[in-house]
């Protein structure tokens, strides 16, 4: 019988609103849903449910938001009987899966994801950086044309085969935007993000984060995570340490980990957040596989 896999989204997939039926609609969720916001120093509730959608874009709001959504969504998935053999995130989507391994309870995830984005916030607006989308180039080829480009900038997100992320500092992204374009890019777009996640330029919210996770007590786990930045597989609390340093300046390799979740005998992956993003990108690395999106309380009532 095939494996399962749990996969959750990363910034870009909030809206106002989000989690807010769910909340509603359903006691469970409701109940871990006041735990999580009585647990953070600011308003959270407010701003996924209300708005307005300028604060939740702000990384200290968006970071959570998902993160609190994708673990009630995928505490209620497991109330359905459905488990995980691995599971994976996209960029903070990590943080998600992180909770749903269970190397930390719900509310100690989000509350942890809450200092990451105010530490990647800080830093962000310290360096004048962005990411573009590049796609329709190989990311080999990506690479090499990015190392004649003078200034900070690197391949950051492998997303799907002809879509990868580059980041680094404003001047230097648009000098390689142009670059690929004239060597065969079909499209550079930039990213309406507020810095260059993912790059070096971000190494010292690693640094501040590095500090935070000592305060942490991180459990080891049956349930496997495969790492953004090496698409290997990680089971203990000491592994994810380092990991969590590591992916907040380096690369999200999401290939390699959708790849490397097949070659385990995952046939069934749910994408479980807001949207359904991940879904796209796994279709278009491997068809074959089997991925239903879980975003909404009608989609685990019509499992």
């Amino acid at each position: 019988m095939g494996k399962v896999a749990f996969v959750f989204p990363g910034q870009g997939s909030q809206f106002v609103g989000m989690g807010k039926d769910i909340y509603e609609n359903n006691d469970l969720a409701r109940k871990e849903y006041d735990k999580i916001f009585k647990n953070l120093s600011f308003d959270l509730k407010t701003a996924m449910f209300d708005g307005p959608e300028e604060l939740l874009k702000k990384t200290k709001y968006t970071q959570p938001a998902i993160v609190a959504m994708s673990l009630i969504l995928d505490k209620l998935l497991k109330e359905k009987g459905i488990y995980p053999d691995f599971v994976a995130g996209h960029s903070v989507g990590e943080y998600s899966a992180i909770g749903s391994a269970e190397f930390l309870s719900l509310d100690e995830t989000v509350k942890l994801t809450s200092f990451r984005g105010e530490a990647m916030n800080e830093i962000a607006e310290k360096v004048n950086g962005g990411m573009a989308a590049i796609i329709g180039m190989p990311s080999e080829k990506i690479i090499e044309l990015l190392k004649t480009v003078t200034g900070v900038v690197e391949a950051v997100n492998f997303n799907e085969p002809k879509q990868t992320v580059i980041a680094g500092d404003k001047d230097s992204i648009e000098k390689s935007c142009e670059l690929l374009k004239e060597n065969g890019a079909r499209r550079a777009l930039l990213l309406p993000v507020s810095g260059p996640f993912h790059s070096s330029l971000m190494k010292p919210a690693g640094e501040k984060l590095k500090k935070e996770i000592e305060t942490y007590e991180f459990k080891d786990t049956k349930i496997k995570l495969v790492a953004n930045t090496t698409a290997e597989i990680i089971s203990t609390g000491n592994e994810l340490k380092e990991e969590i340093y590591n992916q907040s300046f380096g690369p999200v390799r999401w290939v390699e980990t959708i790849e490397k979740l097949k070659e385990n005998g995952v046939e069934t992956i749910y994408e479980i957040g807001p949207g359904k993003t991940l879904a796209g990108l796994i279709r278009k690395i491997d068809k074959n596989l089997k991925v239903v999106s879980i975003n909404s309380l009608s989609a685990i009532d019509n499992l």
